[in-house]
C-alpha cells in the first residue's frame, strides 16, 4: 500500500454555466464529452482532454460559489495569489508558440502570453483563460 496504488481520476470544476463551459473546452481545445447527466440537482458533464477527465458541473442547491481572483503577473511568475488550486497544465508536444496562434484564431484569451520561463532553455509556457475563472497552463515539451 503506497503511492503506486494511486492514479489520477479527475479535475472537478464548478461552473456558472456548465453547458457553455463544456462547449468552450470542446470548441477551443478539442475535448470530448464522455457523459452528461444530473447529479444532486445539478447538471454534470464529463469531458476528456489530454488524457485527463474534467468533471464540469453546475451549482447545487444551497451552494453560493464565488469566482477566484484573476491571475496576475508578479516579477517572474504568474499566480491567482490564493490558497488552493492555482491552475492545471497540459504539455504541448510541438511548437507551442505556433499552437498559441491557432488558439488565438479560435478566440482563446491569454492571461499570460507565451514566454521562455528559463532563459536559454527553449522552455515556453503560457496561461489561457478558461470559463469560470479557471486558468490553464500550457507547457512546451522539452526536446532531449
Amino acid at each position: 500500500m503506497g503511492e503506486s496504488d494511486l492514479s489520477f481520476d479527475h479535475i472537478h470544476i464548478i461552473s456558472e454555466d456548465p453547458r457553455a463551459s463544456v462547449a468552450w473546452y470542446v470548441d477551443k481545445l478539442g475535448a470530448t464529452i464522455n457523459g452528461d447527466y444530473e447529479l444532486r440537482g445539478a447538471p454534470q458533464i464529463n469531458v476528456s482532454l489530454g488524457g485527463m477527465t474534467l468533471l464540469i458541473r453546475g451549482r447545487r442547491l444551497s451552494e453560493d460559489p464565488s469566482m477566484p481572483r484573476p491571475m496576475r503577473d508578479f516579477e517572474d511568475y504568474s499566480s491567482h495569489d490564493e490558497y488552493g488550486t492555482d491552475h492545471f497544465a497540459f504539455t504541448y508536444h510541438g511548437n507551442l508558440r505556433a499552437y498559441c496562434e491557432v488558439l488565438r484564431d479560435r478566440g482563446v484569451e491569454f492571461v499570460v502570453e507565451p514566454w521562455e520561463f528559463i532563459p536559454g532553455s527553449g522552455g515556453v509556457i503560457c496561461y489561457i483563460a478558461a470559463p469560470d475563472g479557471v486558468s490553464i497552463e500550457l507547457v512546451q515539451a522539452r526536446t532531449r
